[in-house]
């Protein structure tokens, strides 16, 4: 049994991060951590592992999904997210949901109910709330720290992602705010989920890699499951999470090389910034990023061992993989 979460990526400086503030993060971390290692240590499943998981990350305002998600240029909160069962292949997706308290959950309602994949705006949270999701007024997602932000980004012009507030802006945007689990349970299934409330001051509906199946978020019982975060377009052009299964069911790579290989080739080397989270059939977890930071955790049974961090073990590490 394994499982992995991430609350992002980008250029999150520890200089600037306080000790309490770091606390705070390592706390949600280890909460969402818990959660997910509760239900497979009790012989639950994957997928309920995945869901429950995110949900708690998107039920603490620190990380953008859900509650705290951050605000689109019409001052308005847009929700992503999606979820892949590696037993069955089957999915789910929602985008642009507005009065789904849990995106992931709405996501899962059309992996089980829908004879579609992938639902947007005003029909996947009537869907949600037709197969019994908990739905909340818009403004239950506010809070003022992200209409700041907004503000700052407005006056600066600037269309950015999550955790790159004070990072110079001397060319594209850099910061990577998503959340997402990965997990193995007792039966040999594997099951991955992300959710995200996109890019600050983001215009016209633009949607990015987490809900996309392929992209962001992809299982399989084959090889592994993974999730993403960072400059969702990278991820988009690459196919990053199919391309890494991929690169193990048709090259034979490693987990390891192929989370690498596909996070530089397709993301680093292009410019872009972000990381990933990913588990194969095996319970061999990674966690490579590019960025200066990423809010992770994981736990297996193989050692009953959890760790959570934020930045890279080394500082002299190119893309660290834990």
């Amino acid at each position: 049994m394994a499982l992995a979460l991430h609350g992002g990526a980008g250029a999150i400086s520890q200089q600037l991060l306080s000790p309490q503030r770091q606390e705070e993060y390592r706390q949600g971390l280890r909460q969402a951590l818990t959660v997910g290692t509760k239900i497979l240590t009790e012989g639950g499943t994957a997928m309920d592992a995945v869901s429950q998981t995110v949900v708690s990350l998107e039920n603490c305002p620190l990380f953008n999904a859900g509650k705290g998600a951050v605000f689109t240029a019409d001052e308005t909160i847009e929700l992503d997210a999606s979820i892949m069962c590696g037993q069955s292949g089957a999915a789910g997706a929602v985008a642009g949901v507005k009065t789904l308290k849990n995106p992931i959950l709405g996501a899962r309602i059309v992996l089980e109910h829908s004879p579609h994949v992938f639902l947007v705006g005003k029909g996947a949270d009537e869907y949600g709330l037709l197969h019994g999701a908990q739905q909340v007024p818009p403004s239950y997602f506010e809070t003022e720290t992200r209409r700041e932000q907004l503000h700052t980004f407005q006056a600066e012009n600037r269309i950015d992602l999550d955790h790159n507030d004070d990072a110079p802006q001397t060319h594209s945007p850099v910061n990577l705010g998503t959340v997402g689990a990965v997990a193995l349970d007792q039966e040999g299934n594997l099951a991955a989920a992300t959710s995200t409330g996109g890019m600050t001051n983001k215009e016209y509906g633009r949607v990015g890699d987490s809900p996309l199946i392929g992209s962001g978020t992809w299982a399989s019982n084959s090889t592994c499951a993974i999730s993403c975060t960072g400059q969702g377009e990278y991820f988009i052009l690459g196919a990053v999470a199919r391309d890494i299964d991929a690169r193990m069911r048709y090259g034979g790579e490693t987990l390891e090389q192929a989370a690498v290989t596909s996070l530089t080739e397709h993301v680093m080397i292009p410019g872009g910034q972000g990381g990933l989270i990913a588990v194969d059939k095996t319970g061999k977890v990674v966690m490579p990023f590019n960025s200066l930071g990423m809010y992770r955790a994981s736990w297996t049974n193989l050692t009953g061992q959890s760790h959570v961090s934020i930045w890279k073990r080394s500082p002299s590490a190119g893309a660290s993989t834990r």
